[in-house]
């Protein structure tokens, strides 16, 4: 195993290129009520690798040339250079364009990408030295945005990010940081062009708060396994041969691994079980939101399904498979019942118990699409993991490989050689 060493070089606020366009955009902004819950006051964190194609960008370095493209893009999201203001608990949070910056770091590595295996799992880099950290005593779910860009020994170079939930969902996120590389690659303006419009999602009524979340430490392992994309083929050709119908990779995955935790934990077969995963609803704005595109705020909803423990683990994967899609029709309703105060419970306000599995897809969200000018990436690693969820986050393996990477951290050691033996049964 390769010992490398990360050597950070600079570390700097980076304001944004130019002044703001009218004295209006110096305002505080307002966030919605999505921005404004306060499980979303964390960071979300993750490693982009990029291989650097030698005859792409010409000889400046990569560093260099991504600095100068965040200050350019923080032009046009002027948010992710401001500050938090207000109280996230008291539904007052929102955003001061102070231009006080984005945190931006760069270092060095001593060895090259091939070294450390392209940063496939298991990481020969600790993720504490790829990702940026603010100075000692700053919080950093204070700051926005922070990016740090790590140059290696063979040219290539990984991008660290860590960005605040509370500004943005996964959509909006991708959608700053393809604009970042587009100046990178010399572009005069995005292509989409950003939308804030934050009055124009739904307000309800806010309901008392409901008893405190647990945050309860279980211990969960880590494992990772990729799916070949022939085998997600086959299960959707089943599915539709079956029901009629579509499926997609997503429901094909995540049906797989509800099973698979449910069978491995062995819970009792009345007990109830869920799956939740958060869904984009601008499809359902579209009327207030602009047809072009461009809004980048949080605008998801909470699906969950549930089921008991002996039905998941009994069905066939064809049946859970329409669990998920049965799921995921109901969103048009309960999004337009929250919306319209037609609820008693906030479906925001998440419980992270044991029998609650949490999905994140990082495939469809615009990450596996930026190119600063030396390709695409060829490999991201997501950290979306906390030790009180149980989660499974789908990506892809790193490139040339194809298919789907399930990685997921939603069992408890005892659990784990019957959960690998029940995902080994995708194959």
């Amino acid at each position: 195993m390769a010992s490398a060493t990360v050597a950070r070089k600079s570390q700097t606020f980076v304001a944004p290129s130019a002044a703001p366009a009218a004295p209006a955009t110096e305002a505080t902004l307002e966030l919605s009520a999505i921005d404004r819950v306060p499980g979303l006051r964390h960071t979300v964190r993750s490693l982009h690798v990029f291989r650097r194609d030698k005859d792409a960008a010409g000889a400046r370095p990569p560093a260099e040339v991504i600095r100068a493209a965040l200050s350019r893009a923080l032009v046009d999201y002027r948010p992710f250079a401001g500050r938090f203001v207000g109280s996230v608990a008291a539904a007052e949070a929102c955003v001061a364009c102070t231009d006080d910056g984005a945190w931006f770091v760069e270092a060095v590595a001593d060895c090259s990408l091939d070294d450390v295996n392209g940063l496939d799992y298991p990481l020969m880099v600790r993720e504490e030295d790829l990702l940026p950290s603010p100075e000692e005593g700053v919080d950093p779910t204070s700051i926005p945005f922070m990016m740090q860009v790590t140059e290696f020994a063979c040219g290539g170079f990984v991008v660290g990010l860590v960005a605040v939930h509370t500004l943005a969902d996964g959509l909006g996120a991708a959608q700053f940081i393809n604009a970042i590389a587009e100046f990178a690659r010399g572009l005069d303006k995005p292509t989409v062009e950003p939308v804030w419009a934050r009055a124009l999602i739904p307000n309800p009524p806010k309901l008392p708060p409901g008893p405190p979340p647990s945050f309860k430490s279980f211990g969960f392992q880590y494992f990772a396994t990729d799916v070949t994309s022939d085998r997600v083929a086959h299960v959707k050709a089943e599915y539709f041969q079956a029901t009629g119908q579509y499926c997609s990779a997503f429901d094909v995955a995540i049906a797989k691994v509800w099973q698979a935790r449910t069978r491995a934990v062995k819970y009792s077969p009345e007990a109830e079980v869920h799956v939740c995963f958060f869904a984009n609803t601008r499809h359902l704005l579209t009327p207030m939101l602009p047809k072009e595109g461009g809004f980048y705020g949080n605008c998801f909803y909470p699906v969950t399904v549930t089921a008991t423990a002996g039905d998941v683990a009994a069905a066939g994967l064809l049946d859970v498979i329409k669990m998920i899609r049965d799921g995921k029709s109901r969103l048009p309703m309960e999004f337009a019942k929250w919306a319209s105060g037609d609820v008693k419970v906030d479906p925001y306000e998440l419980t992270f118990e044991h029998n609650v599995l949490f999905v994140s897809d990082w495939t469809r969200l615009g990450f596996f699409e930026v190119d600063y000018g030396w390709g695409k990436p060829s490999n991201i690693i997501p950290f979306n993991y906390a030790d009180y969820m149980a989660v499974a986050v789908l990506g892809a393996p790193p490139v040339p490989k194809k298919g789907t990477r399930i990685m997921t951290q939603c069992v408890e050691e005892k659990h784990l050689m019957d959960f690998k033996d029940e995902m080994k049964t995708f194959f």
